[in-house]
């Protein structure tokens, strides 16, 4: 017997007062629960409900093990949500990858985990935040920038991308014969906020004054604010989609300096069963840093 089904009939007719009314509840027909209701009453050798004239009464039996059998149905219920909920997020890979990394990078990551995973869900945030997702479990993956502080949570190896600098058009380094990073003294760098990844932040600029510059940061959070700051003539970023500014009038991307600049990923995840996933994601980190 479904002990589970039969205790969800004895609940509805309980609280319903009628077998016709707890049926409809049930969206079924009435036999099969006064049927279902007639053997668990005789499974338990006790009799729950009194039938009437005027319905369905609960007896001294029924009122008190009513709540209890409340208690079942709702915990099988909440059981089968969240094995639902778990057979979904096995289903539905959710990762996540820096702010500013640029569309090159997350589009071809989203299609290389399109190809292992029958569903995707990707933000894209500091890797401060990603790391903390990872670490609670909202988030499967991350792909963050390196250096930074992963904790507990398994990391892959350190993928290095050469990186563009993107400057005004108009700016005398956009057609200089050797652009070096010194000539972008005056602009303000635009980058995300030191809170993001103090580690890779603090590094970068280290690298930058190593080949003699030393720039004003103009703090940006999306890409639309990074090529308005830029296109307005008084900002240089970094982009590893040269080819996706090519096309924008505004602004330049030129190589300058690839040691300085290089943006450095990694990827970090906490379940050892995503090692696999881990591994694509890796490699074609790698085939993006060949491309670059």
């Amino acid at each position: 017997m479904d002990l589970i089904r039969h205790l969800r009939f004895f609940v509805a007719v309980a609280e319903e007062g009628h077998f016709g009314e707890a049926a409809a509840r049930l969206e079924m027909t009435q036999p099969p629960v006064s049927q279902g209701l007639r053997r668990l009453e005789k499974q338990l050798g006790l009799q729950l409900i009194r039938r009437t004239t005027r319905g369905a009464e609960l007896t001294d039996a029924g009122r008190e093990l009513l709540p209890r059998a409340r208690l079942l149905v709702d915990d099988a219920s909440r059981f089968v949500g969240e094995a639902r909920r778990l057979h979904e997020r096995t289903e539905v890979l959710r990762w996540g990858t820096p702010s500013l990394v640029g569309p090159t990078i997350t589009a071809t990551l989203a299609r290389r985990i399109a190809g292992i995973a029958s569903g995707q869900d990707s933000i894209s945030s500091s890797t401060v935040d990603l790391i903390e997702q990872v670490s609670a479990g909202s988030l499967d993956l991350a792909v963050v920038e390196a250096p930074c502080v992963t904790g507990s949570l398994t990391t892959g190896p350190i993928v290095v991308l050469k990186r563009s600098v993107v400057v005004p058009a108009m700016h005398p380094v956009a057609s200089a014969d050797r652009p070096r990073l010194r000539h972008l003294a005056g602009l303000r760098f635009c980058h995300t906020p030191r809170s993001f990844n103090p580690p890779a932040h603090d590094q970068l600029i280290d690298r930058l004054r190593e080949s003699g510059l030393d720039p004003q940061l103009n703090t940006v959070t999306s890409a639309d604010q990074l090529l308005a700051a830029v296109a307005a003539g008084h900002a240089f970023a970094l982009t590893v989609d040269r080819d996706a500014l090519a096309a924008v009038d505004a602004v330049r991307c030129l190589s300058v300096g690839p040691d300085a600049t290089a943006l450095r990923l990694r990827v970090v995840y906490r379940e050892p069963g995503l090692s696999e996933v881990a591994e694509v994601v890796t490699a074609a980190l790698y085939r993006i840093g060949k491309a670059t």
